[in-house]
């Protein structure tokens, strides 16, 4: 046993969670096509029965890094290998290491096709994913964060649908010109900390030091917000994401909107608040971010209303439900925090099981179109009453994982911007709008079409892969205090740092950048 806590408190459980699944992957190209969905499903599964422990391993209350290491890599450069887990990237990196065996299983019935290419790059996205949530320095997150861009174009352009290739250009091409802008804000922070002094460094800890000028401050954090609005997507940079859910395969619906987008959130969290204390509290600031996503949750959320398409109506909820996230974010408090990062994993739970629930009618039907649907709960009742759960759940009924989050992020954000906070209240109302119309045409309307009377209900594949999934939304929902008492220390540290950032001062003992907390004085790394 010490053997294994050991291990769970080294960086090498870390490592081996971020480049397994890219070895598997790159294996997965010289297996037959018989066999390699096989062997996906064993990688991916590996995978997170090595990451499930680190749940249980965590140290409660240690608002410091865990499993940290930093190894120099490009020494003349200052770039290091330097990764390590807190409380607020501990629950992502569980919720990815989850859906990767869900996510090839999904497509065990569903790709026919060059099925050697298309689970190497499933398990390389899995790579790019864990890479970005555990990486401590800013070159290794940049990497990180382009790796994921390769698979998830080629997820969309090769084995996507009818507009596939449009939807993967347009996706790679907005995503791109983001991370250009935040690779240039990178460089300039760079030189500046070799500037200041002396020695190269892209460490996370290293760059928090540098004394940015003031003509500056604002457009190196334009630079990184960019970036991570566009990946999130705040209004109005979103409409990439409905034209690359819809064309994706299952799949990459899932991993997209339970994942990626939630690296745009983790980007603002992790660095551009943090880098930039001064700019992310400049109330003009936090105006202009508070107004987006108002916007992005009542305006999309009328959209959605709208859509005749069951994958697009989805795609639109994501929209709504992240601008609630980074709600949380911006008001900055511990509550508000704690609540974006819990709602990050409830969306990506029930947000994901509405597009592999879509998916499966799809596989049945083969369209999207509500029109086609109405009456399943007469041929098809496991669907449905996985169907209903599930949209409950991403509708915030109290019981579910979806209430908790968002009402912490409203607690939280009531605090400082109670009007604000009651227009965004909204868009719960507005969730109902649009997701029980959808239910009731589909699931209890008349059942008027000959193809629908004879669907098949869930199997037991497809059992193993909604259930798991269920259950979690109703035990995040039900009991929700072991993942709050993870992310709530390192949540509530963070917002003081961003406060305390203010005392920046530099200590002529140790010729360093020291930042000390307001109330205590304590140093924090």
């Amino acid at each position: 046993m010490t053997l294994i806590s050991d291990l769970y408190h080294s960086h090498w459980i870390v490592t081996f969670l971020v480049f397994f699944p890219g070895l598997a992957g790159l294996l997965c190209l010289f297996i037959p096509a018989r066999r390699v969905k096989r062997v996906a499903f064993y990688a991916a599964l590996i995978e997170f029965l090595v990451s499930a422990p680190l749940f249980w391993t965590f140290t409660i209350g240690d608002t410091s890094f865990q499993n940290f290491v930093s190894i120099p890599w490009v020494p003349d450069w200052g770039i290091a290998y330097s990764v390590g887990v807190d409380g607020i990237s501990l629950l992502l990196i569980l919720l990815t290491t989850f859906l990767l065996p869900i996510s090839v299983l999904v497509s065990w019935e569903q790709i026919n096709e060059k099925e050697p290419a298309y689970y190497a790059m499933l398990l390389l996205l899995g790579t790019g994913m864990l890479g970005v949530f555990v990486a401590l320095d800013l070159f290794l997150f940049y990497v990180f964060w382009e790796v994921t861009l390769i698979p998830m174009y080629f997820l969309i352009g090769v084995w996507g649908h009818n507009r596939r290739i449009y939807a993967a250009v347009k996706f790679f091409l907005y995503t791109a010109f983001g991370s250009l802008l935040m690779l240039v804000a990178l460089l300039v922070l760079f030189w500046l900390h070799l500037d200041q002094f002396g020695v190269p460094s892209f460490a996370y800890a290293d760059l928090l030091r540098v004394s940015v000028p003031v003509a500056l401050r604002y457009w190196l954090f334009l630079g990184f917000a960019l970036a991570f609005a566009i990946k999130v997507p705040l209004f109005p940079f979103h409409t990439w994401l409905p034209d690359a859910h819809v064309e994706a395969p299952t799949a990459g619906s899932v991993l997209l909107a339970a994942v990626l987008l939630k690296m745009g959130v983790y980007g603002f969290l992790r660095f551009a608040i943090p880098l930039f204390p001064e700019v992310a509290l400049d109330q003009r600031v936090i105006l202009v971010m508070l107004v987006l996503c108002l916007l992005g949750i009542i305006y999309t959320a009328w959209v959605a209303a709208v859509q005749p398409n069951i994958k697009k109506l989805i795609a639109y909820t994501s929209v709504a439900h992240l601008g609630f996230i980074v709600l949380g974010i911006f008001a900055m408090t511990g509550a508000s925090v704690t609540g974006g990062i819990i709602q990050m994993v409830n969306h990506g739970l029930s947000t994901g099981t509405l597009f592999i629930l879509a998916g499966l009618l799809y596989q049945r039907r083969h369209t999207y179109e509500i029109s086609d649907y109405g009456g399943l709960a007469k041929v098809v009742p496991l669907f449905c009453a996985a169907l209903v759960v599930t949209a409950l759940a991403s509708i915030g009924l109290p019981g579910l994982n979806g209430f908790v989050g968002e009402f912490l992020i409203l607690l939280g954000a009531f605090q400082k911007y109670p009007w604000m906070t009651l227009l965004s209240a909204t868009g719960v109302i507005f969730a109902a709008y649009y997701l029980l119309p959808m239910i009731r045409r589909v699931v209890w309307n008349a059942l008027d079409k000959p193809e629908n009377e004879k669907l098949i209900d869930l199997t037991r594949l497809e059992l193993a892969v909604v259930v798991p999934l269920l259950l979690l939304m109703v035990l995040m929902g039900v009991y929700p205090k072991p993942f709050l008492d993870r992310i709530a220390p390192s949540a509530e540290a963070l917002a003081e740092q961003i406060y305390s950032a203010r005392q920046l001062r530099h200590d002529p003992v140790e010729g360093r950048l020291v930042l000390r907390d307001a109330p205590s004085g304590r140093e924090r790394r």
